[in-house]
């Protein structure tokens, strides 16, 4: 077994679970063959990253199918990480899907469920009312399905109003480069004040800032006008401004979430986040201000950030 590289860092929020500062995402993709993606799920626990993220609609249930396997492994104890599934149909009974992610992880429980991508009001206020969502999550918990409920949100209004309701122990939004300021300056210290724990995603912007794409590497229909590189394959290929993987994610950890979550699909891409969280140190104000600066002509371009209440922002 590789020898841990990081460590437990603090509670994530009131679930006493103490998490490692960075969570594994993304683990599935339909073209990797079930056993090469379970052992790169594996790679990132053996790197003692234990938060793990997944949800039905990842790949129909391909990553619940990765994340259950990786984990049935006798090198890890199952209370040493924290699994975080979703109820993906936000207008249909709980419960029902709650058994039916647990039959994919083939585990007696998930750590939290939390509503996917809850980022309507209307919907919230359903969820809410008297035996709603919310109140068919907790009967689940009574019945050790899972220990913690929360939401995954692409709306400040909906994140207020969740965590003001005292609906969730877990909180999963948007932090990184480009966002809305409101998911830093307003949910992030609030979810800090009620003891919810902090799961963040959108480091990368769904990597609109790392390279030449619409998002999740899928590459841009036009490419629109750009500075052309200077030699090499790409020898007269338009490319756009792009931050890199480090200062990406020292602009996320400086916020100080209590998970960054990102995507782990790949060797590479688990050992280009691990060189950046080693060499970590917290941004100064200046700094900051410059990584902003350049994420918004990185971002430029690339489609619509589904993840800001305007997507064209």
């Amino acid at each position: 077994m590789t020898t841990p590289r990081f460590s437990p860092r603090r509670p994530l929020g009131r679930t006493g679970f103490r998490a490692t500062a960075l969570g594994i995402g993304d683990v599935a993709d339909p073209n990797v063959p079930l056993d090469a993606c379970v052992a790169t799920a594996r790679r990132a626990l053996d790197a003692g990253l234990n938060v793990i993220d997944t949800a039905p609609n990842y790949e129909d249930g391909y990553s619940e199918q990765i994340v259950g396997l990786a984990l049935r492994d006798e090198r890890y104890a199952r209370a040493d990480v924290f699994v975080i599934d979703k109820i993906d149909e936000l207008d249909a009974p709980v419960g029902p899907q709650v058994d039916a992610s647990l039959a994919r992880l083939g585990l007696p429980f998930a750590d939290a469920f939390v509503f996917h991508n809850l980022s309507s009001m209307a919907t919230f206020d359903r969820l809410a009312a008297p035996g709603g969502g919310f109140d068919q999550l907790a009967e689940c918990i009574a019945a050790g399905k899972t220990r913690f409920r929360g939401i995954s949100s692409h709306s400040p209004d909906v994140l207020r109003a969740a965590l003001d309701a005292d609906l969730c122990d877990v909180a999963m939004f948007p932090v990184g480069p480009f966002v809305d300021p409101r998911y830093v300056e307003e949910i992030l210290p609030l979810a800090r004040a009620r003891d919810v724990g902090t799961v963040c995603f959108k480091t990368f912007g769904a990597g609109k800032l790392l390279g030449d794409s619409v998002g999740y590497n899928q590459p841009l229909s036009e490419r629109p006008r750009g500075k052309l590189s200077s030699g090499g394959a790409d020898a007269g290929v338009a490319t756009l401004p792009r931050l890199g993987v480090a200062e990406c994610l020292h602009y996320t950890l400086t916020l100080d979430p209590d998970v960054a979550l990102l995507g782990m699909s790949f060797t590479n891409e688990q050992d280009a986040a691990f060189a950046a969280a080693r060499s970590f140190r917290p941004l100064s104000p200046d700094e900051m201000d410059d990584v902003r600066r350049r994420a918004i002509d990185a971002r430029r371009d690339k489609g619509p950030c589904w993840w800001n209440p305007d997507p064209e922002a």
